[in-house]
C-alpha cells in the first residue's frame, strides 16, 4: 500500500471517499478501521479473495460502490488447453495495470478475473486473447452465492471453532483447512488457537468468508452468542 493507512483514515474522516487499487488483504491492519467517523468496505469480487480493494467513506454516507467487477472468459476449445498460469500469461501480453486487476480464478475450463476502471472495460470488450476466440460474460461485482446474516453458539471465540460453526462443516475437516494454509483471518495464514474479534474477517478456500459482526449474549453456560455475516 503506497499511502499509510492511518492516512486514508484521517482523509476519509475529513469527508473524502477513498479507493485504493487492488492489494494484498494481508497489507491491511484492521486495527485502523475501527474509528467510528469512518466505514469501509473490502471488495475483491470472491469472499476469499487475495487482492481486494478497499473503500473508506464518511459515517454519513450510507454505502459506497466498491467498482469491482468478476468477468467470466471463455476461451474456445483447443489444444493445449489453458490452466490458470497459461491463462494469466495471455492476459499480462495485453498490458493491463496490474493495480486494476484482482485475482483469477479458474471455473470449468472458463476464467473468472476481478477487475475495476480501464482493465474492466478492456476485458468487457474482449473478443480474442492468446490467438483464441473468447466469450465475456459479466457476472457481477462479486462471484460467490451471496451473504446470509447467522446467528450461531460457540463455546469460545476460536478461529477454528468460529470457523466449522459458521461455514456448517466438522472442526476436524475445517482443520485440515487450517493445516494446509487455505484459512486466512485478516488475509494473513490463521491458527485455530488465534481467537476471532468484532470487525475481523475468516476466509478459508472453498468454502467462502465470514465477517464477524458481534457478540450478542454470553449464555448461562458460558457460550457465547455471536453474529456473522457468511459469505458463500
Amino acid at each position: 500500500m503506497k499511502q499509510k493507512l492511518s492516512t486514508l483514515v484521517a482523509q476519509a474522516r475529513g469527508g473524502r471517499v477513498i479507493r485504493t487499487p487492488f492489494i494484498e488483504a494481508d497489507e491491511i491492519d484492521r486495527r485502523f478501521l475501527n474509528d467510528e467517523e469512518v466505514r469501509h468496505r473490502i471488495a475483491g469480487g470472491f469472499p476469499d479473495a487475495r487482492r481486494v480493494i478497499l473503500t473508506l467513506h464518511p459515517a454519513h454516507i450510507p454505502e459506497v460502490d466498491a467498482g469491482v467487477s468478476v468477468y467470466r472468459i471463455h476461451p474456445e476449445d483447443a489444444a493445449p488447453a489453458w490452466d490458470t498460469q497459461d491463462f494469466t500469461v495471455q492476459l499480462r501480453r495485453l498490458e493491463l495495470d496490474e493495480e486494476q486487476l484482482g485475482d483469477v480464478r479458474e471455473e470449468r475450463g472458463a476464467f473468472l478475473v476481478a477487475a475495476t476502471g480501464k482493465a474492466a472495460q478492456t476485458l468487457e470488450s474482449l473478443t480474442e486473447l492468446g490467438g483464441r476466440h473468447v466469450d465475456v460474460e459479466e457476472i457481477g461485482e462479486s462471484a460467490g452465492k451471496g451473504s446470509k446474516v447467522r446467528e450461531v453458539v460457540v463455546p469460545s471465540m476460536r478461529v477454528d471453532v468460529v470457523g466449522a460453526k459458521g461455514f456448517g462443516v466438522s472442526r476436524a475437516y475445517f482443520q485440515q483447512g487450517i493445516d494446509g494454509g487455505k484459512v486466512r483471518l485478516n488475509g494473513a495464514p490463521a491458527r485455530a488457537s488465534s481467537e476471532i474479534r468484532e470487525g475481523d474477517s475468516l476466509s478459508a478456500e472453498g468454502l467462502g468468508r465470514i465477517d464477524f459482526r458481534r457478540v450478542l449474549n454470553e449464555t448461562r453456560r458460558g457460550n457465547y452468542k455471536v453474529e456473522l455475516d457468511v459469505h458463500k
